[in-house]
C-alpha cells in the first residue's frame, strides 16, 4: 500500500473538494445510523403501543432522511469524480514529463508499450481507487465503527457478537490480499507485452503483408493474449472466492444474533424494536468488512499500478543538468572531442567508442565513414548530451557541454536524425516544429534547401497537406528531405545528419549538398556540419572524413588524403564506385561525379 499512499500526494491541489466529498460523506453515515433507531421506534413505541400517530411521523422523519442521505450521495459522487479525473490528468502529465526528461539512456531501458500501459491502464486503477477512497473505501470503516457503537448502545451482549466475527473476517481478508496484489501485478506485466506486441504488429504491418508473415504475427499476438487472459482467470477466480464466503460469514452472525435476540426478548431483557435495530446494526457492522473484502482485488491492482508509475517518476535521467550551468551567449560552433570514451554501462569496461579526439572548426562539414556498428550514430549522439561520456570530455566552444544548460545547448542545434520522425498535423507544422514562429519565406528556403520544394509543390494543398501517422502516404526520401528542412529551419550553429540521405538519390543528394553548402555559408556565422554516412559519395566533398572502426579513429583527412594513407578508406571506396573508380590524385568533385555515374548505371 506504500506506492498507492505515495500517489495521494496528487490529490493536494484538489483537497478542498475531497474534505467537502468526506463531510458529505459522514451526513450520510450518520443519515444511515439513523434508520435503526427510527425502526426501533415505530415498532416499540408506535406498534407496539398501538400509536399510528408516532408511526406516521417517525416514518415521515425516516424519509426524510432518505432523501437528504440521497442528496448527500449525488453531491459526494460529484466531488469525488472531479478530484478522481483530476488526479488522473495530473498524474499522466507527470508521467509524460518524466518521461520527456529522460535521456536516450534511459528511453533504451523503457518499451514504449509498457509507457502506455503505464499512462493508460495503470493510472486508470489508480484513479478508481481515488474516487473509492472517498465513497466507498472511507465509508465503510466509519459506518462500521458507528454501527458497532449503537450496536453495544443498543445491547452489549450482541456487541460481543460483532468481535467474535471480526477476526475471522479480517483474517480473510489478508490471506486473499497478498496474492491478489501479486496477481494483478502479473496481469499489468503481461498487458505491457500485449502492448508491445500490438504495436509492433500495427507499426509494421506492411513489413507483415510483405514477407507474407500475417499467421506469425496472429499466433504471437495470441500467445501473448492468452497469456493474459490466463492471468486474468486465475486472479479473479481466487477473488471469487472471497465475497461468497464473506457472505456465510455475514449471515451466520444474523442468525447468531437472532437466535441471542430471541432468546433476550422471550425472557424480557430486550424488546422486539430493540432485536429489529441490533440485528440492523449488525449487518451494518459486518457488511462493510464484506464491501472492503470486495474491494482487496480493485485496491490490490491499483496499489500494483502505483508501484509500477513510480517506477517511471522515481526514475532518474541519466544525463541531468548542473547547478548553475550556463548558456551559450555567442555560439560559434567548435566542438571538440577529448580522448572520449563512451559505454552504455556507464564504465569503459566493453566501450562503444574509446579514445575519440578531434576538433571541428566552425563552419567545418566532419563527415563521420564506417562499417555497420562502428559507433558513428552513438559518436554524433554525444553532441547534443541525448547520452553522457563515460569517460574524456565534449566541448562546444572549449565549454564543456556538461557545465551548459541543455536547453542553450540543444537550442544550438540541428539534428536529421537516422530515423526520419514526422508528427500527424500538416507539413507546414512538421518543418517548423523546432521554430513555431518561422515566417512562411523561412519555411520555403528551408524546404528548397533541402530538397523537399520540388515535391511538396505536387501536392494540391502544397505546405497545408496533411500528413499521414508517422509520414505513411510519403515516401521513404520525402520524409528524409522534410527532417532535413526541419533541422535547418532552427539555423543552427551546429547541423546533424545522422545518415539522413539513406532514402534520397545520387542526384538529389549532389542538389541537396550544394544548397546546403550555399545555406550554412549564407547563415549568420559559419555552420559546423557532421554528416554520417554509410554511402562514401555523402562524404567526398566533407572537410574532413573520420574514418571509425570498431568505436576507435582508424584514420582522418580529406578525401584525397585518405586515399594515400587509408587502406581501410580505399577499400570502402572501391568497394562501393568500383575498381575503375578515381583513386590517388582525384578531386572530390570528379569523385562525386563517379559515385553518380555508378549508382545510375546499377
Amino acid at each position: 500500500m506504500k506506492s498507492l499512499i505515495r500517489l495521494y500526494g496528487f490529490v493536494r491541489p484538489y483537497r478542498m473538494k475531497a474534505i467537502a466529498a468526506l463531510i458529505l460523506l459522514l451526513g450520510m453515515v450518520a443519515a444511515d445510523l439513523l434508520i435503526p433507531r427510527l425502526t426501533q421506534r415505530i415498532i416499540d413505541q408506535g406498534i407496539f403501543h398501538r400509536d399510528l400517530h408516532i408511526v406516521w411521523t417517525t416514518a415521515l422523519i425516516m424519509l426524510g432522511v432518505a432523501i437528504l442521505s440521497a442528496l448527500f450521495a449525488i453531491i459526494n459522487n460529484s466531488l469525488s469524480v472531479q478530484v478522481g479525473q483530476s488526479f488522473a490528468a495530473d498524474l499522466r502529465s507527470a508521467l509524460i514529463r518524466k518521461v520527456q526528461g529522460f535521456s536516450f539512456g534511459n528511453l533504451d531501458h523503457l518499451k514504449t508499450g509498457q509507457l502506455i500501459v503505464r499512462s493508460t491502464s495503470d493510472v486508470n486503477y489508480t484513479q478508481m481507487i481515488v474516487q473509492m477512497s472517498l465513497r466507498i473505501l472511507t465509508r465503510a470503516p466509519i459506518w462500521m465503527i458507528g454501527a458497532i457503537v449503537f450496536l453495544v448502545l443498543t445491547s452489549v451482549k450482541l456487541g460481543l457478537v460483532v468481535l467474535a466475527f471480526f477476526p475471522v473476517i479480517v483474517l480473510f481478508v489478508l490471506l486473499f490480499a497478498g496474492p491478489a496484489r501479486k496477481g494483478f501485478l502479473g496481469i499489468q506485466k503481461r498487458l505491457d507485452r500485449l502492448n508491445t506486441v500490438l504495436q509492433e504488429n500495427l507499426a509494421g504491418v506492411r513489413v507483415v503483408k510483405a514477407f507474407v508473415r500475417e499467421p506469425h504475427e496472429i499466433k504471437r499476438f495470441g500467445f501473448a493474449n492468452e497469456e493474459l487472459t490466463g492471468q486474468s482467470i486465475r486472479v479473479f477466480r481466487l477473488l471469487a472466492l472471497l465475497l461468497p464466503l464473506m457472505t456465510i460469514i455475514l449471515n451466520a452472525a444474523v442468525i447468531t444474533a437472532l437466535w441471542f435476540g430471541g432468546r433476550m426478548t422471550m425472557s424480557g431483557t430486550m424488546t422486539v424494536g430493540e432485536v429489529v435495530a441490533s440485528v440492523n446494526y449488525l449487518s451494518m457492522a459486518l457488511f462493510p468488512m464484506i464491501m472492503l473484502a470486495a474491494m482487496v482485488g480493485p485496491v490490490s491492482a491499483a496499489d500494483a499500478s502505483a508501484s509500477r508509475i513510480l517506477e517511471v517518476l522515481d526514475g532518474e535521467p541519466d544525463v541531468r543538468e548542473r547547478p548553475g550551468a550556463q548558456t551559450l551567449a555567442s555560439p560559434e560552433g567548435r566542438i571538440t572531442f577529448e580522448d572520449v570514451c563512451f559505454s552504455y554501462t556507464n564504465d569503459c569496461d566493453d566501450p562503444v567508442l574509446q579514445g575519440i579526439s578531434f576538433v571541428a572548426e566552425p563552419g567545418e562539414t566532419v563527415a563521420i565513414l564506417g562499417a555497420t556498428g562502428s559507433g558513428k550514430s552513438t559518436l554524433i549522439h554525444l553532441i547534443p548530451r541525448f547520452y553522457e561520456v563515460s569517460s574524456g570530455r565534449v566541448t562546444f566552444d572549449g565549454i564543456d557541454i556538461r557545465d551548459v544548460a541543455l536547453h542553450s545547448l540543444r537550442a544550438q542545434i540541428g539534428i536529421a536524425l537516422q530515423e526520419a520522425v514526422l508528427f500527424g498535423g500538416t507539413i507546414r507544422e512538421n518543418i517548423r516544429y523546432g521554430r513555431p514562429e518561422a515566417s512562411e519565406a523561412e519555411i520555403l528556403v528551408a524546404a528548397e534547401a533541402a530538397q523537399a520544394a520540388e515535391f511538396i509543390h505536387t501536392f494540391p494543398d502544397g505546405l497545408d497537406t496533411v500528413i499521414g501517422q508517422r509520414g505513411v502516404n510519403l515516401s521513404g526520401g520525402q520524409r528524409q528531405r522534410l527532417a532535413i528542412a526541419r533541422a535547418l529551419l532552427v539555423k543552427p550553429r551546429v547541423l546533424i545528419l545522422d545518415d539522413s540521405t539513406s532514402a534520397v538519390d545520387i542526384e538529389t543528394e549532389v542538389r541537396l549538398q550544394d544548397a546546403l553548402d550555399r545555406l550554412i555559408e549564407s547563415a549568420a556565422g559559419k555552420t559546423t556540419c557532421f554528416i554520417v554516412a554509410q554511402r562514401i559519395s555523402t562524404v567526398l566533398l566533407a572537410d574532413r572524413i573520420l574514418v571509425l572502426d570498431a568505436g576507435r579513429i582508424a584514420a582522418s583527412g580529406t578525401h584525397q588524403e585518405l586515399m594515400q594513407s587509408s587502406s581501410i578508406y580505399q577499400d570502402i571506396y572501391r568497394s562501393q564506385l568500383g575498381e575503375g573508380a578515381p583513386t590517388v590524385g582525384s578531386s572530390p568533385t570528379d569523385a562525386s561525379q563517379q559515385g553518380a555515374k555508378e549508382v545510375g548505371h546499377v
